[in-house]
């Protein structure tokens, strides 16, 4: 922690109150380098003004006698002179206004109940583990002004992204939610009902409606969160812009995202650089993000200089241009005047704005943590340090703005709401339940499917050959690339049922299909508006003025909002920013596409921690699709594989669904059952690459008209009289098993494509091959990956228990186990894809 070096004003205390500025890094400092001016003004960086090359010691002494200060604001690396006087004006204003009796007194109060609520839940819960704020404490009025002037400026609603550190104190003072729910946590009673689900107490989210002080109303929610640091923050920016659509917030102002950071994780994690180079990306943007970085000086168990290599955590945000103020949390009147200039700004230009408060961690890591073990001399500090509390009572108390006499009094009033609350707890029965399906989610539902339901996905031919007549049509004067016109007239004829439909096609109408229904459409990945394959081209370029045409814009004057956007190459950031999003739009389809299917390797946090297990977790729903190409052709062991294995992986209790569609109205289907059914559950879909160009991978317009999604796709040309083995496969294996079959002339032979592997339905995969082929002797699993990849060892004991007693021979039939999905020779793929087909047939 170097001291500030651009920006600082004075007001009464040190910024750091452990004062280990002095003592740990300043000796970095060369006064050769630095220059001075008028405190009131900016200190620069370079050359000397009025303070002549010093010793060590004058420096610091200058330091402390004239530029120590609570506050200090970065701005010069602001390009805008505009935006850059602004902040000049306002701090040099903000310096010189009193904060008024009300608000010091509501700060004070707030610290009270933050540290009561602390030390309350020590002493009653002692060795149980809650990520204590203790040192902390201003977090809860920083936030609470943060609230309160976003609502003065005109938010109505507020999403809120904290760690597990503070956030039960967060809940408690902040969301208000009963401490008698989170003291039942504690007391986790009825355990019962959590076995197999459910989340730790201080990774809950909640939602509540506030009334501030001066009388405005704001919905405020706070985002669920697991352990990984700062991968809430995506989601929390796709909530927020999502409720901005919802309100039809076109200028970003009545939703506003707060995100609480620590400060090494800040400083350390990929995810705030993919999530702040969002804020001002079209397909992104929320106006600006209010960042409030915890800054206790310690990560864990890593010192400032083991965490990060530049002077401040807070240094990566200067990529965005947009302020950075360091604060003294202890000094809450200054921390009230940099969140009202901050939230200010914010409002002005639409910018993020960054609040780096110094502050202190009194336990360790968590509270049965030991921390002098590798920080003795902090530690020892923090022994004899007083509390936020002390500070901001002792500071009011002799500026008379309040008595030694009320301070008493508050404290004592908080106490005995937290026993009243405790003894609630203590004789409560249930289990505290939060609320869940509420407002937009009304209608929707989750949890287990006893049957396969069928969703009517079926659009009057009439209406289908509209849509593609609207979606071939170009703006009068655009003059796309002859290969686009050429598309367009393809296209053209196979809405008329001239052609048969390739996947590009009928993916469109599956979304154009929805969006004239009124159904909303969002899609973003990287080079999704083209396709990775150039197979969709869903916005389509002027090549004389490079304008845009977005080909689902103008199908009917009451369609639903269409938006695709083509991502930054960020896979975590995006997806976490999508999930976010389908949180807040149950009724829209939200769709993240990879560019290569294992790209989502980068997106695992989200995956994992969210997208799968919300549900179980939270019970939070969402409808995200995934679009993840996958397939085997040769191409290397990077790009062939989606990783189809982790996500079965993960299949359990019906939480998400995976799919392999194998057709062109396979896959219209399923994206318009997606949003048309109540049934809320994330889709993956392995999406197919060289089937996008295959003929026998096409489908009728008919097909769209008339048909529906089949979770297994039957042989029908098989002679069921005459087959004796059934080969069970996804994906596009199936053409090649098709191929090898007709090159043969086996007759023998029945090809079964499981289409959705989760939920696996085993009744309907029994009707495509046990109660149809009474001569069945041999089935087999059959894919492209290596056999400890793919689907079978999800497929395989499924498959066998409902042959068991049956005198029917199972075995896989795929590649050698391996530890990277395929060979970089295109020689040696097309030797072992021979070799499985040729076990698939049982001789060469």
């Amino acid at each position: 922690m170097q001291f500030l070096e651009q920006f600082v004003f004075v007001f009464r205390q040190p910024l750091d109150p452990l004062g280990l500025l002095e003592t740990a890094q300043i000796i970095e400092l060369d006064p050769a380098t630095w220059g001075f001016t008028n405190p009131s003004a900016i200190i620069e960086p370079t050359g000397v003004h009025g303070l002549p090359r010093a010793t060590l010691g004058e420096l610091v002494a200058h330091l402390r006698d004239v530029y120590a200060s609570s506050v200090g604001l970065e701005f010069m690396h602001i390009s805008s002179p505009q935006r850059r006087s602004w902040l000049a004006e306002r701090m040099e204003t903000g310096a010189r206004t009193a904060v008024s009796r009300d608000i010091r007194v509501r700060m004070l109060a707030l610290l009270i109940n933050a540290e009561t609520f602390e030390r309350f839940c020590h002493t009653k819960y002692p060795g149980t583990k809650r990520f204590s704020l203790e040192g902390s404490e201003s977090l809860i009025p920083a936030l609470d002004a943060i609230l309160t002037h976003t609502a003065r400026l005109g938010a109505i609603e507020a999403v809120l992204g904290l760690s597990h550190r503070g956030r039960l104190t967060t809940l408690e003072s902040i969301l208000r939610r009963p401490g008698r729910d989170l003291f039942t946590q504690f007391e986790d009673i009825e355990p019962e009902k959590a076995m197999g689900g459910g989340d730790v107490k201080y990774h809950l989210g909640f939602s509540t409606d506030r009334v501030d002080a001066n009388g405005h109303s704001m919905h405020v929610s706070l985002a669920f969160n697991p352990s990984h640091l700062e991968a809430v923050d995506p989601v929390v920016l796709g909530r927020v812009r999502a409720k901005q659509i919802r309100h039809g917030d076109v200028e970003h102002r009545r939703v506003v995202g707060v995100l609480v950071h620590g400060d090494a994780a800040f400083a350390g994690q990929g995810l705030v650089p993919e999530t702040l180079q969002l804020s001002g990306l079209p397909g992104y943007r929320t106006g600006g993000t209010v960042h409030v970085v915890v800054n206790n000086q310690v990560g864990f168990t890593a010192s400032p200089a083991e965490q990060r290599s530049t002077p401040y955590c807070t240094d990566i945000a200067k990529m965005l241009e947009c302020p950075i103020w360091h604060v003294n949390g202890e000094d809450v009147d200054a921390l009230a005047r940099v969140i009202e200039i901050a939230c200010e700004y914010r409002a002005q230009f639409a910018s993020d704005v960054v609040i780096d408060m110094y502050c202190f961690r009194k336990y360790g890591h968590n509270e049965n943590d030991e921390p002098s073990f590798t920080q003795p001399l902090m530690y020892e500090r923090i022994k004899q340090k007083a509390s936020p509390v002390e500070v901001y009572s002792k500071h009011l108390i002799e500026h008379g703005v309040m008595s030694a006499e009320e301070v008493l009094a508050m404290t004592q009033r908080r106490v005995a709401e937290l026993e009243a609350e405790l003894q609630a707890a203590k004789v409560a029965k249930q289990r505290p339940d939060a609320p869940s399906m509420t407002a937009m989610w009304r209608g929707y539902r989750g949890g287990i499917t006893e049957a396969p339901e069928e969703t009517d996905t079926k659009v009057p031919r009439a209406v289908l050959e509209h849509i593609a007549d609207a979606m071939t049509e170009v703006p009068p004067g655009f003059t796309p690339h002859p290969k686009i016109e050429r598309l367009l007239e393809q296209r053209a004829q196979m809405g008329k049922g001239e052609r048969p439909l390739d996947w590009g096609m009928a993916e469109l109408m599956a979304y154009g299909t929805l969006l004239q229904q009124g159904v909303n459409v969002r899609m973003s990945g990287q080079d999704c508006s083209r396709g990775t394959f150039s197979h969709r081209h869903a916005i389509v370029t002027d090549v004389k003025t490079g304008r845009e045409h977005l080909v689902l814009g103008q199908l009917h004057h009451e369609q639903g909002l269409a938006r695709i956007f083509d991502s930054p190459l960020s896979e975590a950031g995006v997806l976490g920013f999508e999930f976010g999003y389908s949180l807040d739009y149950p009724d829209s389809l939200v769709i993240w596409e990879a560019q290569f299917g294992d790209f989502a390797n980068g997106a695992q946090v989200i995956i994992d921690q969210f997208i799968t297990s919300s549900e179980d977790k939270w019970k939070r729903l969402s409808g995200i699709v995934l679009l993840l190409p996958h397939g085997y052709e040769g191409q290397g062991p990077e790009h062939s594989s989606a990783r189809l294995e982790r996500y079965l992986q993960s299949c359990a209790e019906h939480n998400i669904q995976v799919a392999q569609p194998t057709t062109p109205a396979q896959m219209f289907h399923l994206l318009r059952a997606q949003v048309l059914r109540s049934l809320r559950k994330p889709l993956v879909v392995m999406t197919p690459k060289s089937l996008l160009r295959l003929p026998a991978a096409s489908s009728t317009l008919d097909e769209l008209a008339n048909g529906k999604f089949h979770r297994v796709l039957h042989d029908e040309t098989a002679d069921a009289d005459k087959v004796t083995r059934v080969l069970f496969c996804t994906g596009k294996i199936y053409y090649e098993l098709a191929e090898e079959r007709a090159r043969r002339s086996d007759t023998a032979t029945a090809i079964v494509r499981i289409e959705k592997l989760y939920p696996w339905w085993p009744q309907l995969i029994a009707a495509a091959s046990l109660d149809k082929y009474a001569k069945l002797a041999e089935l087999f699993w059959v894919q492209d990956e290596p056999s400890n990849m793919g689907a079978g060892q999800f497929v395989t004991p499924r498959l066998q228990s409902l042959i068991a007693g049956r005198a029917i021979r199972y075995e896989f039939i795929g590649r050698a186990e391996s530890a990277s999905p395929a060979t970089g020779s295109h020689n040696a793929h097309v030797i072992e894809q021979q070799e499985i087909l040729g076990k698939a047939f049982g001789r060469p």
